[in-house]
Order: C-alpha cells, then sequence, then structure tokens
C-alpha cells in the first residue's frame, strides 16, 4: 500500500518555494528493498567488494541495472566510468642481493618492501641500530650521532627497543618508511632492514602488498641469518645481541666494513575499477541544465589483512561493509526511485564512487572528469554509513556552513521526522564530499555515526536499521527535492576544513591547517587542496593550489613525506616551509 504524508506547515519564506503542501512520495521506499539491497551488496559473493576484482564489476552492473530500471539516463549508456588505481606491486626481474661473492634470493633471503625506490647501488654497510634521531620532550635518541651515513648502506633494526605495541614511547618513530626517509635525508645510498627477536620471532619477509608512495633510494629487508652473516664477517656481534645491547645500553652504530650490491625493481599493477553515474533529468526547461549531485563510496576492504585499512589487520576474512557503505549505496538506488516519481525541477545526478577506502580515488576522478560543466553543480549530497540509526535517532550532518541555505532547509525539513541533527559546518571530512568541496561546491554529509564493527568483519547486514535507514532515506529525497526545486543558484560559502586525519608516522598534535592531497601519486610535491583561515599555514601566506617541496629544508614528495616531516616538529616551533605557486618557488615562514 502506497504510504502519503501531507505537509502542511509554516515555512521561512525562504523556503516556501522549496517544500508545498502536496501529497508526497507516491512510491514507498521499502524495507524490504533496503534489506534486499543491503543484503546483497554486504553478501559472501562480492568478497568486500575490493576495487579492481570481478566481483567489483558485478556490483557496479547491479547498480546501474537498477537505475536502468528505475528510468534514470545511464551516463555513456553502460552508465561506468572507467579509471585505472594502483592496487599491487609486484617484484620485477632485477631484485638482487651480493655479499662477499654471494647471490641471496628474492622473497626467500631478502624482500624489497613497498615504498622502495629502483636502483642499482654498492657500498659499504653501516650498522645504526633502530635507524632514529629526534628530541621529544623528555626523550631523545641519535643512532647517527656519531656516524655518517652519507654514501652508505644503512643496516637497520626494525621496531624499536621497548616493544613493537602502540603504547612505546618510540611509537612514532618506529615507522620503516619513516626510518628510511630519516636515511635518505642523511645521505644514505640504502636501507637494509632487519627484525630482532624482540621484534618478530619467527624472522618473517613481509608480502609484498598494497600500494606505498616511493622513497628515492633502495630499502629492502633481510632474513636475520642473512645479517649475522654479514655482521660475523665484520666480527661483530650478532643481531640479537645488538638488540639486547641497545636495550640495555642505549645507541649503537659503527661500520662493518663490508661491502655489497643491491638491485631492487618492483613494478605497479594497475586494475580498472568504476563510478556508476545516471541522470535524471530536471522538469524545468531553464533549470534542467543544473545539477545536484548525491553519491555514496561502492567499495570496501574485500577480505582485509596490513595494509588494507582494517581494523584487524590480523585477521583475513570478508569485511562485509553492510553500513560503510552498502547502506549508503542502497540509499542511492532507493531515492532514485523515489524522485522519479516526483520529478524535480532540476536535474539530479546519482553517482557511486570507487576506490574510496584507497584514499577518495573515485569521488576525485569524478570532480575533474565531470560529464557535466563544474559550475552547473549546485550541490553534492554524500550518504556514507547511514545504516545504523540509533534509539536516540541521531543524524551527523557536516557541511552545513558551505551554502547558507542548508541549515534553514534542514531545520524545516527534519519538522516531519525529528532527527536530532548534529551539524557540523565544516567542508572537509575524510569521505567523497571532500572532493567537490574543493571545487566550491556546496556539500553536505550525512552518516548515522562510526561504530566498533567500522572496518571490520563484524560490519554485516543483520546489523542494520532497516527501518531507521529508510526514514534517512526519506529525509535524503526531501533535501534532494528541496535542492533541485530552489529557483536561484545555491550559493557557496568556504567553510573550514579541520583536519582530523592521525595519518601514520603519527605527527599527533601538528598540523599546519591545510587539506593536503592524499591521492597523488607523483614526488615532486605535495598538493594543497585547502588552506584553513586562522591556522599556522594561511597566517604564514599559504594559499590553495600551493605545492609544498619541503619543510624546514627537508623534502617532501608526496603526502608520505608531509606526514613524516610534521612528525619532527615541535608547538611553538617556527619552520620555513617551501612551496611552488604557479612558476615561483617561495620560502613562507610558518609558526605551529
Amino acid at each position: 500500500m502506497n504510504r502519503i504524508i501531507i505537509y502542511c506547515f509554516s515555512l521561512p519564506a525562504l523556503l516556501l518555494l522549496l517544500i508545498s503542501c502536496k501529497p508526497r512520495f507516491e512510491k514507498e521506499i521499502l524495507r524490504s528493498e533496503i534489506e534486499s539491497h543491503i543484503r546483497f551488496l554486504a553478501s559472501d559473493s562480492l568478497k568486500g567488494r575490493y576495487p579492481g576484482t570481478p566481483e567489483e564489476r558485478i556490483l557496479s552492473e547491479y547498480i546501474t541495472g537498477e537505475m536502468k530500471k528505475a528510468g534514470l539516463i545511464l551516463f555513456g549508456k553502460s552508465g561506468l566510468q572507467k579509471f585505472p588505481v594502483v592496487n599491487s606491486i609486484k617484484a620485477g626481474e632485477h631484485n638482487s642481493f651480493a655479499f662477499d661473492g654471494h647471490s641471496y634470493q628474492p622473497a626467500k633471503d631478502f624482500q624489497p618492501l613497498p615504498f622502495s625506490g629502483n636502483d642499482t647501488i654498492s657500498g659499504e654497510i653501516a650498522f645504526a641500530g633502530y635507524g632514529f634521531r629526534f628530541s621529544h620532550d623528555s626523550l631523545s635518541w641519535d643512532d647517527y650521532s656519531d656516524l655518517s651515513a652519507e654514501g652508505k648502506i644503512m643496516l637497520i633494526l626494525k621496531g624499536n627497543p621497548e616493544s613493537s605495541e602502540s603504547g612505546s614511547s618510540f611509537v612514532n618513530y618506529s615507522n620503516d618508511r619513516d626510518k628510511a626517509l630519516l636515511a635518505s635525508d642523511l645521505g644514505a645510498a640504502g636501507v637494509i632492514l632487519v627484525s630482532g627477536t624482540q621484534y618478530d620471532p619467527e624472522d618473517n619477509l613481509p608480502p609484498l602488498k598494497g600500494k606505498e608512495h616511493r622513497v628515492s633510494i633502495p630499502v629492502l629487508q633481510v632474513k636475520r641469518y642473512l645479517a649475522d652473516t654479514i655482521l660475523k664477517k665484520a666480527k661483530f656481534p650478532s643481531i640479537d645481541e645488538l638488540e639486547q645491547q641497545i636495550k640495555s645500553s642505549g645507541p649503537s652504530s659503527f661500520l662493518t666494513g663490508q661491502m655489497v650490491h643491491i638491485s631492487t625493481e618492483l613494478i605497479p599493477e594497475e586494475v580498472e575499477t568504476f563510478n556508476t553515474i545516471s541522470m535524471l533529468k530536471g522538469s524545468d526547461p531553464v533549470l534542467r541544465n543544473q545539477y545536484v549531485l548525491i553519491g555514496a563510496h561502492h567499495d570496501h576492504l574485500g577480505w582485509g589483512g596490513k595494509g588494507s585499512g582494517s581494523r584487524m589487520p590480523d585477521t583475513t576474512a570478508v569485511h562485509f561493509g553492510a553500513d560503510d557503505n552498502a547502506s549508503g549505496v542502497s540509499g542511492i538506488l532507493e531515492i532514485a526511485e523515489k524522485l522519479v516519481s516526483i520529478a524535480p525541477r532540476r536535474s539530479v545526478i546519482f553517482t557511486t564512487f570507487g576506490a574510496e577506502e584507497m584514499g577518495l580515488i573515485g569521488s576525485r576522478y569524478l570532480v575533474e572528469n565531470l560529464p557535466v560543466e563544474p559550475d552547473s553543480i549546485q550541490a553534492m549530497i554524500n550518504l556514507d554509513m547511514v545504516g545504523r540509526l540509533n534509539e536516540e535517532k541521531q543524524l551527523q550532518v557536516s557541511g552545513v556552513g558551505t551554502s547558507p541555505l542548508f541549515e534553514k532547509i534542514l531545520d524545516s525539513l527534519n519538522f516531519n521526522y525529528g532527527f536530532k541533527l548534529k551539524l557540523s559546518s565544516e567542508g572537509y571530512g575524510p569521505s567523497d564530499h571532500a572532493a567537490f568541496y574543493a571545487k566550491d561546491i556546496p556539500v553536505i554529509f550525512i552518516s548515522t555515526g562510526a561504530h566498533t564493527d567500522y572496518h571490520t568483519p563484524a560490519d554485516s547486514y543483520d546489523k542494520i536499521n532497516f527501518n531507521g535507514s529508510a526514514e534517512v532515506y526519506y529525509f535524503v529525497a526531501e533535501l534532494v527535492e528541496a535542492l533541485a526545486n530552489y529557483p536561484d543558484k545555491i550559493p557557496f560559502t568556504e567553510a573550514g576544513p579541520k583536519v582530523r586525519t592521525a595519518p601514520r608516522g603519527g605527527y599527533g598534535k601538528i598540523t599546519l591547517g591545510i587539506m593536503p592531497d592524499m591521492n597523488y601519486d607523483g614526488d615532486e610535491g605535495m598538493p594543497v587542496l585547502f588552506v584553513n583561515e586562522g591556522r599556522p599555514a594561511a597566517m604564514g601566506g599559504m594559499k590553495k593550489g600551493d605545492i609544498i617541496t619541503a619543510i624546514d629544508g627537508k623534502k617532501v614528495g608526496n603526502i608520505y613525506d608531509y606526514m613524516s616531516r610534521l612528525g619532527q616538529l615541535e608547538e611553538g616551533q617556527s619552520v620555513i616551509v617551501t612551496v611552488k605557486r604557479e612558476n615561483d618557488t617561495l620560502q613562507l615562514l610558518i609558526q605551529l
């Protein structure tokens, strides 16, 4: 049976043209359909919806098939926007390790690490303990105080002298890539990492999985027996003995006098993944060339594992992603059907994004390759994790400050729902709307909030509040309709961002107050997508579009370098940040 809701109540004058007193929702958003969508999207058969897999292709075609059945126009006839992502790397043919006349075998005796540079080098091996150099609060350590790294190949212990656990005082300095970056800064030709028994009793070589931004020098890990062979030849203690010695007595470093010859070759492997794009053409002959875009990411973490983003990285199991973000995709499908029956004045673009979990790649690609003129998009609504409405009916809504219209519209629509709206003005956030906000498009990000099952195999369809999801979808459908029927251009205002990321390498409390480009894959600097007014970067003269190439004289080639450099800074410190701005190179003094 169809449900009819009558909306007849007093509204601010601004909204009278948006929401009229008329029968609404000639078609139901059905609980049974929501459950059917999410059961499929979060099923074993889709294996966690990892980008570039056959299962993602099946999922994408399911979405476009539903859109076509609803009567929408598919982008490019298929509804699929293809784009490449690097989701893995493989070892090339030119990986070698030769010492004392012996050649050792890749994947058996040694392994290049995913962030290694490709090169062939020869040089003397120098031992540099845990590869630390820092002074932070009451803790300081320098494994290079009595050693020049220039031209050397550094042998460095993995982990730290306290523990491999996150509670260690050294945790912010123990990342393998950070150690390699420091060695590179000090002029090292390459880095050899090795696990002591305390860090890894089984002495495993890491698999070549995932992708990481590279450093400029070769970096590999060797088995303990290979490191001990080198140390024995140089008449020094074994790795385990050195580990215990450092634990009791502090930093230890020395030249070995031993030469090694190394080649590393890693080859990135690209796969094809998809955004889906469908359109409902507007009913107004003037406004139909303007658009409201609503989207949700459809990918997830596959089988999880290390480097996947799983919060249980040691567990290999399907990460179903029922709330994250089968709930959002289900919403897109149901809302599309609803709006077809309403025929709003502006056109509405419905999209689902691929590769969000890999760093918002799909939404960034869509923004740079829109099927319509960017200026024609009036607003973007993003649904991410909308399937667990709680008993208090809390609904988190961000981006409210990106247009002066939004808060009034949301409050008026909520009159008939009674959600406990938790409003946030900032336009930036860790989801797909960030790419649109960077292009000065008003955005609204809607979520029912995080939970302990996030990014674990426990995020399954049986945990979804299907009735609550239906309420959220109705609310969002009305929001899209209100924006699509608004007679004038929807104004944009800057609001934020607040950068909340806690990246690997742990720079903790230090931020510049920018939105970094998380998806840049090159090594020529770190692009700045947005500068937050009143924060250190803005006060130092940094601007949107600048490319950070160095911090305090140390090279920044990408986001990982940027994170690591911030980890070396202190609150209250003044630093010189080098940026490229069009054809100029500028030195900005930033007060932290």
